[in-house]
């Protein structure tokens, strides 16, 4: 009996194919974003403050996978354009935390609405409505996959 959680050929192909189709779908998302409004790594720290919170830089760093000194530079920027702002730490007077102001909100959007509506206008011109349904079945099938 073939054990479960090895892939087959098919499998392994379809994992191949999907990776890369996931990742060209990323790059063209990320070209439909406004040019110079963000990079990818600030872009992750402005999502991740928006969906979590303020944050420290040391915080920041452990969960993008990033040195803190990296990570500064990357603050840094994003305080200087006045889409981070800084405030003392709520119970460590030695550490500050930053957290996404207005016009962050606004840049955020912007390119939010940037990426849906370029994908939803390729969807709507490049898709029949049966691909439509199945390219929505698919969706929820993915987000299965990516289920923690």
């Amino acid at each position: 009996m073939a054990d479960k959680t090895v892939p087959d050929h098919d499998g392994e192909r379809l994992a191949a194919e999907l990776g890369a189709s996931v990742s060209l779908l990323m790059r063209r998302l990320r070209a439909a974003s406004p040019q110079g409004e963000l990079t990818p790594t600030q872009r992750a720290v402005v999502a991740r403050l928006d969906a979590e919170g303020p944050s420290t830089i040391a915080a920041l760093a452990r969960a993008e996978l990033v040195r803190p000194q990296s990570m500064r530079v990357t603050v840094g920027a994003l305080e200087e354009r006045g889409i981070l702002a800084r405030s003392p730490h709520p119970t460590d007077g030695r550490q500050v935390v930053f957290s996404l102001t207005g016009e962050g909100r606004r840049v955020l959007a912007d390119v939010r609405r940037a990426k849906n509506d370029w994908l939803a206008v390729a969807i709507a011109e490049r898709l029949t409505g049966a691909e439509r349904r199945t390219l929505a079945e698919a969706t929820a099938l993915i987000r299965r996959l990516t289920d923690a």
